[in-house]
């Protein structure tokens, strides 16, 4: 029998539309003639989706008790026996609560499948199995419900139901979604933005890999062992001229062309100090990289293009961005095709694009080298052995005349400077002799003889040979300088890249590795601490380092790969030397951290001072001084005047009695000695009690409670206090245009309760301070106590395993948010 196919409808969230995309292809498929049967929806009461139900054959649901309940859930023997052609399934990963069937739903249909009936089912990205942790992290909502990732992935087909995060928003601030009580929980819990930007990403990305795995599967089926690159690794090549912009723009657009590319950039230095780059504009060209999305790096090698390629290879690059050359004609001429040339060559199975830009220009003169390397070398001996006889050729063929030998012998010095300027010392030495012998060949008497009859021929070639080698050693100590400045500015380019990625934000001592191993191509590098804490970049397998270097007295650092030569060790004397500073700075950071909880302690403590100074000494003095006039005998006092003292000292001492249960309190909740007995209680059980204290009715405040929320586990009396101090706080500080609102509700298993007011609020940056202690945010007066309200209370939700946090009303005001853990056990709340 022919197997069905199974198409799910795949979601980053619920209600962004699975169901209803699922009921209108019922729709479409029924219109074209095929059989098709509703097996089981779940509207939710969304009044869009219960419409398409219409029109849809539905088969009915089977009903069973469960634990006393009545319930319903999908009737599969009646599907098999209907045997349509396609069958809707809602809610894929749903378990079964009925007896004598399978478990999930899923396996339902694996069944259905199994009978040849077509089926097409939905499912949220937060009921994956292998997702599940993840999402329960991000939203803080635990998944009971969840689908083996192989049984998903063996769909026939997995579509993704996308919606933007403001649109689901929307959608469940217009009541599309959950009912109008559920609506504010909702949008401040499970539908916070970016909580659904996240799940969004993570469905896209489930969805993706699961397209690299159907490739994958596809290539095994037909035996296709070739590379196929479907994600892109572009890096661009820098040189740290005006056209690197260019190339990064370009390289950023051939990375985006598929899913997941990746864009990076890569400048490299040569030892000898042969590649020359403005600093600014390379700065300018990172952080350009970095703002598409790219990652910048500098490496350091001999040759430019096998560098290059090297670090390609080892970053799995699959295509190199590269610059074309900005050398004329003539210099491509004289000195070889370039760099790169080299690239293409070397590339292999890398993609190699060469783009042109508009430094490319080809009618420029090649600019002047400074160091003489072997090119210069052979250029200067070619000119001497070419320069010689054409001029030769030339002189001869001029008219003789008197001071036919001055102009010739000033040629000749021309020539053997020019040598000198090409090539250094040993082509000019060369030039100097053939120039000599070539003067007294061809122009002194006798001629065509190589004879010294004069002194002064003697005299003139060692002038010749005098001069030119002090025009090379001009040539060769610029070369030296030049050099020398090439290679600083390249060290200072270096520590300017581990400087930035440390500014940036990086873990100074990860970044310092890192570059340290890219800068100088190792294959890798370590910073062992000897406490055997150990930082490291690259693989070195088991090969022993080729160098260590102690960083500080505490560490050593280890490079594996090739020994540095001396041209190095500067540089990385000055890496080593941050390195020690970086350790020493994470050592004072850790010590100022433990320092930190003593100063707060202290800070706490001289505000306990003052409290005990001034706050106390108010209710007390006037408790003793009621009792004090009581007690005298010198005044006799009315009914009313002592029925007055009684009550102010009655009034001052319970005052006293409250403060100091606080400072007791507050000190608890410092010590972690706060003593807690949770237990299963309900909403009233905290808000009726609150209510009677406080003696607010009707008129005070607006109550929205629901009656059918679940019990949840707290200590009454701890939740119950920290209800009186909310709703005392909204009295005192929220008077607006409205009443303060005393709300409740359930999501995610756990409970909040909310005391909204419409006051003039707090500002974002002062919530936090709210919360500390002997803090009277806004209050100019003395009489409203030491500021432990809040802190009190935020101690008690803390310590009964929820928190206590401030948000901003819509509209103006304050609204505080008490959230609490649901009770254990079959109570417990699931996600919608």
């Amino acid at each position: 029998m022919r197997r069905g196919t199974l198409r799910v409808l795949l979601g980053a969230a619920p209600g962004v539309g699975k169901t209803y995309a699922m009921l209108q292809e019922g729709h479409q498929l029924l219109a074209d003639g095929h059989d098709v049967v509703l097996a089981v929806v779940e509207t939710h009461g969304r009044a869009p989706t219960a419409a398409l139900v219409t029109g849809l054959e539905l088969v009915p649901r089977r009903i069973f008790e469960h634990r006393g309940v009545q319930l319903s859930d999908m009737d599969t023997a009646a599907v098999l026996a209907r045997a349509p052609r396609t069958a809707l399934v809602d809610e894929l990963a749903h378990t079964n609560v009925g007896t004598g069937g399978h478990e999930k739903r899923w396996q339902d249909v694996q069944q259905l499948l199994e009978a040849g009936i077509n089926v097409i089912s939905t499912v949220n990205v937060q009921h994956i199995e292998s997702l599940a942790d993840v999402v329960h992290e991000i939203t803080g909502a635990a998944q009971r419900e969840t689908i083996p990732d192989a049984v998903l992935r063996a769909a026939d087909a997995i579509e993704l139901i996308d919606l933007t995060p403001q649109g689901l928003r929307t959608r469940l601030g217009e009541g599309l979604i959950y009912p109008p009580g559920r609506i504010d929980a909702a949008l401040s819990n499970y539908f916070r933005l970016g909580n659904l930007t996240a799940l969004r990403e993570i469905a896209l990305l489930w969805l993706a890999d699961e397209v690299d795995s159907a490739l994958e599967k596809y290539r095994a089926e037909h035996g296709i062992s070739s590379r196929w690159e479907t994600r892109e690794r572009v890096m661009v090549a820098l040189t740290g001229g005006e056209e690197g912009e260019t190339l990064l723009r370009r390289g950023a657009r051939i990375a985006a062309r598929t899913s997941g590319g990746e864009l990076s950039a890569v400048h490299v230095t040569t030892p000898n100090g042969m590649l020359t780059s403005k600093p600014g504009v390379l700065a300018d060209q990172r952080l350009l990289v970095e703002r598409l999305g790219g990652s910048y790096h500098q490496v350091v090698g001999e040759d430019i293009a096998t560098a290059l390629v090297e670090f390609a290879r080892a970053s799995n690059a699959t295509q190199l961005v590269i610059g074309a050359s900005r050398r004329s004609k003539l210099a491509t001429a004289m000195t070889g095709p370039g760099i790169g040339a080299g690239i293409v060559r070397l590339s292999g199975d890398i993609d190699v694009h060469m783009v042109n830009h508009a430094a490319a220009a080809g009618r420029k003169l090649p600019r002047p080298r400074g160091a003489l390397t072997r090119w210069r070398l052979l250029a200067g001996f070619a000119l001497a052995l070419a320069g010689g006889p054409l001029l030769t050729w030339f002189l001869r063929r001029l008219p003789e005349s008197e001071d036919s030998i001055t102009v010739d012998v000033l040629a000749y010095q021309l020539l053997v400077v020019l040598v000198a300027l090409a090539g250094g010392v040993y082509p000019a030495v060369l030039a100097a002799l053939l120039s000599g012998l070539t003067l007294d060949y061809f122009f002194i008497d006798p001629l065509y003889t190589i004879t010294i009859a004069e002194p002064t021929h003697l005299v003139v070639l060692i002038l010749y040979t005098l001069i030119a080698i002090l025009v090379s050693v001009v040539v060769d100590r610029a070369a030296r300088r030049h050099r020398a400045a090439t290679r600083s500015a390249a060290e200072s380019a270096l520590l300017a890249t581990v400087s930035g990625s440390v500014l940036r934000g990086a873990d100074a001592l990860e970044a310092l590795v890192n570059q340290t191993r890219e800068a100088f191509a190792l294959t890798a590098v370590r910073l062992v601490e000897h406490d055997g804490q150990v930082v490291g970049s690259g693989n070195p397998g088991n090969a022993p380092p080729r160098t260590t270097l102690p960083v500080g007295p505490h560490a050593s650092l280890q490079l594996y790969g090739r020994d540095l030569p001396a041209a190095d060790r500067r540089a990385l004397a000055a890496i080593v030397s941050q390195l020690e500073a970086a350790l020493d700075f994470r050592t004072v950071s850790q010590r100022a951290s433990e320092l930190g909880p003593l100063a707060e302690a202290d800070k706490v403590r001289s505000a306990l001072l003052q409290a005990v100074g001034h706050d106390l000494r108010r209710p007390l003095t006037a408790a003793t001084m009621a009792v004090t006039s009581l007690r005298s005998t010198a005044v006799t006092y009315s009914d009313a005047d002592r029925t007055e003292l009684l009550e102010t000292a009655d009034e001052s001492l319970q005052a006293l009695s409250g403060l100091v249960t606080d400072l007791l309190d507050v000190s608890r909740v410092q010590a972690g000695m706060l003593g807690v007995i949770k237990t299963s209680i309900s909403v009233g059980d905290v808000l009726l009690p609150a209510l009677e204290e406080t003696g607010l009715g009707p008129a005070d405040l607006e109550v929205d409670v629901p009656g059918d929320l679940e019990p949840f586990d707290a200590d009454a009396v701890l939740a119950q206090r920290i209800v009186v101090n909310l709703l005392a706080n909204a009295l005192h500080h929220g008077a607006g245009s409205r009443r303060p609102i005393l709300a409740a509700s359930q999501f995610a298993g756990r409970t909040e309760i909310r005391v909204v007011d419409f006051g003039p609020g707090v500002p974002e940056a002062h919530k936090d301070a709210i919360f500390v202690p002997f803090q009277r945010h806004g209050d100019m007066d003395n009489l409203t106590g030491l500021g432990l309200g809040l802190a009190l209370s935020r101690g008690f939700a803390e310590g009964m395993g929820g928190s206590l946090d401030a948000e901003a009303t819509p509209g103006g005001g304050l609204t505080m948010v008490l959230s609490l853990p649901g009770a254990p056990g079959p109570a417990e709340t699931a996600t919608p």
